[in-house]
């Protein structure tokens, strides 16, 4: 039976667990071909192999998108390997909170805006051309509700997301004319890793497959419109 994503290539960064791993579960279920890459190749692998046994199509790639060279080697082999690309899903990420930005180190904040932003400019610009080259394409980068709102000793963390806004809509401008699609998804609260938990309820916060849904909307939308933004928010507050 014909699914939506039926030929379709997407790539997931940060592909190995929480919301990029519900994120290609998801694209692979509607029968997209996902590739997902990180920096740890045994749980890629484990999660490649997770969706393989539901009957999707994944493949495992190391790649650290703070590596330019890392991005571009990446580029080349699903180049040669696939020949183009239909779905870039921006969400490799890190975190840092619990500290005043005063008290953040140096070597802190450079690793977040090296991954949270600097990572994004470097996969739109590997792999904007395979998308050209194919007609168009959608990119969603994972953004969150912190780049919406103060986030007290996670000002680094939430400077990184307020710079992928502004690096969003900029490149959604540059590229509506040309058939690639930009969003970005702004969830809350959302029990990963990644979050911090404390004060919250667990129970209440989103979980990696609400952000994966979202996506799934994303990329079957109506050929004549996107949607520029995402804000994803629990239904009660935790």
């Amino acid at each position: 039976m014909q699914k939506e994503l039926d030929g379709k290539i997407a790539l997931i960064t940060g592909g190995s667990k929480g919301i990029g791993a519900a994120i290609a579960r998801e694209l692979a279920q509607m029968g997209a071909h996902t590739i997902i890459c990180g920096r740890t190749k045994s749980s890629l692998d484990a999660t490649a192999v997770s969706i393989r046994s539901a009957g999707g199509s994944c493949d495992a790639q190391t790649c650290n998108v703070a590596d330019w060279d890392s991005v571009a080697a990446l580029a080349s082999h699903i180049h040669q390997s696939r020949g183009k690309l239909d779905i870039l899903v921006n969400n490799a990420g890190v975190a840092g909170f619990g500290k005043p930005l005063h008290q953040t180190s140096a070597e802190t904040w450079s690793n977040i805006i090296d991954t949270n932003l600097r990572g994004v400019f470097h996969t739109i610009r590997a792999f904007v051309p395979l998308m050209l080259a194919a007609g168009g394409g959608h990119i969603i980068n994972i953004s969150s509700i912190a780049s919406k709102s103060p986030l007290p000793n996670g000002a680094a963390y939430a400077a990184s997301k307020w710079g992928l806004n502004g690096l969003s809509y900029s490149v959604a401008e540059e590229l509506r004319g040309q058939n690639i699609r930009v969003a970005i998804v702004c969830p809350g609260s959302t029990h990963t890793e990644l979050s911090s938990h404390e004060g919250k309820s667990i129970e209440k916060m989103l979980r990696p497959e609400d952000v994966a849904h979202v996506v799934s909307m994303i990329v079957r939308q109506s050929p004549n419109s996107f949607a520029s933004e995402v804000i994803l928010r629990p239904t009660q507050k935790p």
